[in-house]
């Protein structure tokens, strides 16, 4: 309660005094003093975003929904209702255009990936069936699928003798990032494949796989992955900058398995919250960049 309400009155009464205060003392209004006591890295951009939300001006709270072709036009407009004098402060206005795409970007992003994860694997579907046997060529290059509907899956991870029903819960948003790591990845792939069948420490590496998709989804949906994006792009991330984060997810995590050692795939629930929060906290890093190491393009 008492949280709560020093939040309310800092937000609605201490804020705007504070901030003005500032501007009598700088010349300079929050979002000026933000560009120059920030580096250009997520700790610029997520304070932007926090202050243009935080704003009683319409102009600047709907600049965090832009669209990128609205950016420069936003911009204009912030400049003028903060009446920021640009002969002065000439860095100012391509410091927050720099902000207002990436925020842009991560926004569009989330509509992308929100997308695939909703459009559902078919099985009558041509391109799915052959996204799906390409995922197999990649995982198994010298064994012959012998059937569509085959108990094979199993060896690559999936629970049954049809993947379509595994797909169920991130749509074609799953098949989508197993198949970028096997194409982007194929050393690491296959090598994860082949780790995840160890006899003590095995798991199924397609559920898994999908499984990691949840988490790579939850995070850039509760806004806590901007911090990477905002430090990896300088501009708009893509939808492939989503895809490469997978990747680390699904290399890192097969590595705090077998460091961790689990009795059995029976802790995999617990085993999988740990290595989360751990991720969850390099997040929290201004600085934070998830990113395999010499990653291929």
């Amino acid at each position: 309660m008492i949280v709560h309400l020093w939040k309310y009155l800092y937000k609605n009464i201490f804020r705007f005094w504070l901030k003005w205060i500032l501007r009598q003392l700088t010349g300079k209004c929050e979002l000026q003093r933000i560009c120059d006591g920030s580096r250009i890295n997520a700790e610029r951009t997520l304070k932007i975003e926090y202050s243009l939300e935080a704003s009683k001006y319409k102009t600047l709270q709907n600049a965090v929904n832009a669209a990128e072709d609205e950016v420069q036009k936003c911009v204009a407009l912030i400049i003028q209702e903060k009446k920021i004098n640009i002969q002065k402060d000439t860095r100012f206005a391509s410091k927050l255009q720099l902000c207002l795409l990436q925020i842009s970007g991560c926004r569009k992003l989330f509509l992308a990936v929100e997308e695939l994860r909703k459009h559902p694997y078919n099985s009558d579907n041509k391109e799915h069936e052959e996204q799906l046997m390409e995922l197999w060529s990649l995982l198994m290059p010298h064994e012959k699928l012998k059937a569509r509907i085959t108990k094979q899956w199993c060896d690559i991870g999936f629970q049954g003798d049809d993947p379509k029903t595994d797909f169920r819960g991130m749509g074609m948003l799953g098949l989508t990032n197993l198949l970028y790591f096997s194409k982007h990845y194929p050393r690491e792939a296959r090598q994860i494949l082949a780790r995840s069948n160890n006899p003590k420490l095995g798991y199924s590496y397609a559920i898994v796989g999908i499984n990691l998709t949840e988490m790579a989804y939850s995070l850039l949906r509760n806004g806590l992955l901007k911090t990477h994006f905002y430090n990896l792009v300088p501009g708009v991330p893509q939808l492939k900058d989503f895809h490469q984060f997978y990747c680390y997810l699904a290399y890192e995590f097969d590595k705090f398995w077998f460091e961790e050692k689990p009795e059995s795939i029976m802790y995999f629930n617990q085993y999988r919250e740990k290595f989360h929060e751990n991720v969850k906290r390099c997040l929290l890093d201004y600085d934070t960049v998830l990113a395999l190491k010499n990653e291929k393009q």
